[in-house]
């Protein structure tokens, strides 16, 4: 007898996971149930994406040229970050290495030896991701790992709604089943406390074997049914509000995210191949609704395409996102602001790691676990990595960004801060997302410098040190040069 699994709501969590799920169950085993009302929106401003999304498209076997066209992308090398540190400064989180490792060293202390370390855009040359963004160029990186084109990643903006419709075409052809409307009731079991049913408009019933909560900040599986506690991390992320416009495009595309500073918050721009999108995070605290669309709009060079998107949100995670036979999977699981474009892809995460532990053989308390530490790794790291934006300024010009430079931080940050003040160190927890390359960029895009270097690299003369980094610069130089700009690369997949 086949089980059903019924996913609760659509926008792109909702079909990233009949996508997913629909390619790796046998249908033979298994119903795939998606319900969704047009009369519900979605968020749908997350358009920004980190270079994880290539594998999830791959696993589909989506063909990439024929996913860009139809979602309106463009390419993603890295987030541009202007003001963070204070008024004037800029930096590049590269999706890239810096550098190489030799002999064993770590590329970041040859920079501290020679005291170049604390001139972040000299970090940069050795960057060749980096570099490119810089120069607005583009180019599919090599998979050659002895090629100096392999040390670069990219990721992608695009159109959030066009890219649910693709995943919704996508799942559809594999048999998934779809349902209008709105959910009005959810039925336990009251042995198990078990979800047992869905009541669709008030008189349809849909009974499941596992739900999938996709209810956005509603939350209504797993928050208002089961009761999930919400942990909530304002303390640290104190941002609460974001009101998002489109506008045309003014200017070539570049092939990064802005993401600029201000008093109370902070400013995005995504360009995608057909429109601009803006958006200001910022902390209800100190700026009404008003105030905070006045700023933007002010701050939005073309001309306005669409209405004012007002979204008020919690930065936190549910407790457990897996409880009985209810995965939340998106907003409903936790929401960590748009800072470094994690949003969807914890929605991959959390779907990947479903598949991980798919219940086959029934929903055990192991299985359970297992997935809910694993996803509560996640999303502390990520709480730590932006968090770290915030407590790294030397900005001092609001209310804002003095309680943010002045707060109390979690340990595990503390820790890592330090590690890599004294030692130069950056070390790795299991599960991460953002690797050494990824904290380097912002600790020294913030302005958090070691105070010491590998030993081994006194048995390099100073001499040497200046040959290797001439000679990696000049190569890095030389490839960017040979590099197409971001618009032709576009140019040969529009036209």
């Amino acid at each position: 007898m086949k089980k059903n699994i019924i996913i609760v709501g659509g926008g792109t969590a909702g079909w990233m996971s009949a996508a997913a799920l629909s390619n790796a169950l046998n249908p033979k085993y298994f119903n795939i149930t998606l319900v969704e009302s047009k009369r519900i929106g979605t968020v749908g401003v997350g358009e920004a994406t980190i270079p994880g999304i290539l594998e999830f498209n791959k696993s589909l076997n989506i063909n990439e040229k024929d996913f860009i066209r139809k979602t309106n992308a463009t390419f993603k090398l890295g987030i541009e970050f202007i003001d963070w540190t204070y008024l004037g400064d800029s930096y590049i989180h590269p999706f890239s290495f810096f550098g190489q490792n030799i002999k064993g060293i770590d590329f970041h202390d040859f920079l501290t030896k020679t005291r170049k370390i604390k001139a972040k855009e000299e970090m940069g040359c050795y960057s060749l991701g980096y570099m490119a963004a810089r120069n607005n160029k583009f180019k599919i990186p090599n998979r050659d790992p002895k090629d100096i084109e392999s040390t670069y990643f990219y990721a992608y903006h695009f159109d959030a709604a066009l890219y649910a419709n693709y995943l919704e075409s996508y799942s559809i052809n594999k048999g998934v089943n779809t349902q209008e409307g709105v959910v009005t009731s959810v039925n336990l079991h009251s042995d198990s406390g078990f979800i047992k049913s869905i009541t669709i408009d008030n008189d349809k019933i849909l009974e499941g074997d596992l739900f999938i909560d996709c209810t956005g900040f509603k939350s209504l599986l797993i928050g208002k049914t089961l009761k999930a506690k919400f942990i909530d991390w304002k303390k640290w992320l104190r941002c609460d509000r974001a009101v998002a416009i489109q506008s045309k495009l003014t200017k070539e595309i570049p092939p990064y995210t802005k993401a600029t500073a201000h008093k109370y918050g902070w400013q995005w721009q995504i360009p995608l191949h057909h429109r601009m999108g803006n958006g200001y995070v910022y902390c209800s605290d100190y700026l009404d609704e008003a105030k905070a669309e006045n700023h933007l709009k002010k701050h939005i060079q073309g001309d306005l395409t669409s209405t004012p998107n007002h979204i008020k949100f919690r930065a936190g995670k549910r407790e457990k996102s897996w409880i009985k036979n209810c995965i939340a999977v998106g907003l409903s699981s936790g929401f960590l602001e748009p800072l470094e474009s994690t949003s969807i892809h914890l929605i991959q995460t959390s779907i990947m790691k479903l598949i991980k532990y798919f219940p086959i053989n029934g929903i055990t308390k192991e299985i359970i676990n297992n997935y809910n530490q694993e996803m509560d790794i996640q999303f502390d790291q990520v709480k730590d990595f932006l968090i770290l934006h915030y407590k790294a300024t030397q900005r001092n010009d609001s209310e804002f960004w003095n309680y943010c430079r002045s707060m109390e931080i979690p340990d595990t940050l503390h820790e890592r801060i330090e590690v890599f003040k004294q030692t130069g160190k950056i070390y790795q927890r299991d599960y991460e997302l953002f690797l050494k390359d990824n904290w380097l960029a912002v600790l020294i895009g913030q302005g958090i410098y070691p105070k010491s270097y590998n030993s081994k690299l006194d048995q390099f003369s100073d001499n040497d040190i200046q040959s290797l980094l001439r000679a990696l610069k000049a190569q890095i130089n030389q490839k960017v040069e040979s590099m197409p700009f971001h618009r032709d690369a576009l140019s040969n997949i529009y036209n």
